[in-house]
């Protein structure tokens, strides 16, 4: 018995095949995805491997795998980037790989993306399933396959890695492991900026339940016990990584706040983006993006509402919630804000539930339409100028 729920969580094996299905079909959506970034990479004369693991973010956590931190790029407008901006736990992982294995720093970060990405797959069922039941979890995983953004879940970027260990310590709290809950969130901490919403998730549900303890006349002295190790535990990546940069920087607690204005990047409520999109209705067809921009916003900010009015688990609305707001109140690179929301998957739950009440051909149509169509459009994104 947990704190959160009666039932017991299954082996490891048993768990296993169970999510069987649903990891079968995101490899299968994956692959649809890697085959089509391929061919419209190589009519473009391009590498789509290249693409993978050394664009944009990739290059930076390359970087810092083989030269460690301290390189900066002084760009022509007095910004400085600094690759102190990009979380450790993802370099490590590329250069323990290439320590211990033939492999190039690159090569290892796409071994771990690739490795994370199955094991966040994983997790999310583990999550659906134990909320919703068997079939919303596979279908919860499918959805997050095929969303428009999928692509990155293959890329060497930090993003499998970090929704891996964010699904897992919440499948952790929900039941009942504290301990592993809180390593898990540590380690998240160590992944993204973002790890904070795993956090905050794993201490609103300690919270919650040593409120709950009050009103309960039977002991629970291990419980407690073990429940606050995790919580003390989970902080202390973020927490960690953030005050050794403000030390190396001599700028104290929030010098990691000055590294990433040095990029532009902030948090101010969503000031910046509400004026990016405005300024898309200065001309027709940018207005037709505007309007797109504003759909889309507007359809996570439901999606949230339903999660809320379906009752969802506290440490799921919360990890949710923070995620969907760090990712559109941030006060730059609007292009990456999908690519921001790809570990909200506790939003694509209400669909997933949809989806589990259809009769399983008519949801597998539906879910090989999107899949084919995510595909082609990762393939066009990747393949694009901008930044994913």
């Amino acid at each position: 018995m947990t704190d959160l729920d009666t039932r017991m969580a299954p082996t490891a094996s048993s768990a296993l095949r169970r999510a069987a299905p649903a990891l079968l079909g995101y490899a299968a959506v994956r692959a649809l995805g890697l085959l089509a970034l391929t061919l419209w990479s190589a009519a473009r004369d391009k590498s789509a491997y290249t693409l993978l693991t050394a664009r944009w973010d990739a290059l930076w956590y390359t970087r810092v795998a083989e030269q460690g931190y301290g390189y900066e790029v002084h760009m022509p407008n007095g910004d400085v980037h600094s690759n102190l901006a990009f979380f450790p736990l993802l370099p490590w992982l590329e250069r323990l790989g290439a320590t211990l294995t033939p492999l190039s720093h690159a090569d290892a970060g796409f071994v771990v993306s690739l490795l994370a990405s199955f094991a966040a797959a994983w997790g999310i069922f583990a999550v659906a399933d134990h909320v919703y039941g068997r079939r919303a979890g596979v279908r919860a995983v499918l959805l997050w396959a095929v969303l428009p953004v999928g692509i990155v879940q293959s890329m060497a970027y930090s993003e499998s890695l970090f929704t891996a260990l964010a699904a897992w310590s919440l499948y952790a709290v929900l039941t009942g492991r504290w301990v592993t809950a809180g390593t898990l969130a540590l380690l998240a901490g160590l992944t993204r900026p973002v790890g904070i919403a795993v956090v905050a998730a794993v201490w609103a549900a300690g919270i919650a339940s040593f409120v709950r303890d009050r009103s309960t006349p039977t002991p629970h002295g291990p419980r407690r016990a073990t429940r606050a190790l995790g919580m003390l535990l989970a902080p202390l990546g973020t927490a960690g990584y953030v005050l050794w940069v403000g030390h190396r920087t001599g700028k104290g607690p929030l010098g990691y706040l000055d590294v990433q204005a040095g990029w532009r990047n902030g948090f101010d409520g969503g000031y910046a983006f509400a004026r990016f999109v405005a300024d898309k209705f200065t001309s027709f067809p940018s207005a037709l993006a505007g309007i797109g921009l504003i759909v889309g916003v507007g359809l996570v900010a439901w999606l949230y509402v339903v999660c809320v009015r379906q009752g969802q688990p506290l440490p799921l609305l919360v990890y949710g919630g923070i995620v969907t707001a760090l990712a559109l109140c941030a006060s730059s690179y609007f292009g990456s804000k999908p690519r921001l929301l790809l570990p909200a998957f506790p939003l694509l739950l209400p669909l997933a539930l949809s989806l589990s009440r259809l009769r399983t051909p008519r949801s597998a149509g539906v879910l090989a339409g999107v899949a084919v169509a995510s595909a082609v459009y990762g393939a066009f994104w990747l393949n694009g100028s901008g930044p994913p």
